[in-house]
């Protein structure tokens, strides 16, 4: 009988663990959109699949009506002379913030973009999601700082992100 107890604790235990929530991503305040558009280049990511050996990337923003933002995301594959790769995806802004948007790369699905960080100057930005799978550090320069990238990395490592999990994204003057 007391095998059975401590059974059906252990299997409450694991199930209220697996049912905790992690905190929801912080979200910049007022999103001044037309502050946001233009060039940003990715200076460090934990990357999605098809940018995993970005060099140069660069993310454009345009907005192309209030609530929809036409962005091209370039990339060279491998190393600094690797094959150039440039995304369309969509950007659809979901609230009064201008800090959510869904971002669409292929129709019908969209998947979360979360302005998480932008300052006053719209210099630097961080891009998260919830799941806390992907993230970018972008600026508005293709290099800053060591303190500035080192402050931007450890606010990412707040949110919930594993430093480790980070990479750097070379950059070169284009």
């Amino acid at each position: 009988m007391k095998i059975v107890i401590a059974f059906v604790l252990l299997a409450a235990l694991l199930a209220l663990y697996a049912c905790r929530s992690t905190p929801p991503i912080q979200r910049a305040e007022n999103v001044d959109l037309n502050a946001f558009m233009g060039d940003w280049y990715v200076l460090a990511h934990i990357p999605t699949f098809i940018e995993d050996e970005a060099f140069n990337a660069v993310e454009s923003y345009q907005r192309e009506s209030p609530q929809k933002i036409a962005t091209t995301f370039r990339f060279n594959q491998a190393d600094f002379n690797g094959e150039e790769k440039v995304y369309h995806p969509t950007g659809f802004v979901q609230d009064e913030s201008g800090a959510y948007w869904k971002m669409q790369f292929l129709w019908p699905f969209k998947s979360e973009f979360i302005i998480s960080y932008v300052d006053a100057d719209y210099q630097h930005t961080i891009i998260a999601r919830s799941k806390r799978d992907y993230v970018w550090i972008m600026a508005r320069n293709p290099v800053i700082e060591d303190d500035k990238m080192e402050a931007l990395i450890n606010r990412v490592v707040a949110l919930g992100y594993n430093r480790s999990d980070i990479r750097m994204v070379p950059q070169k003057q284009r």
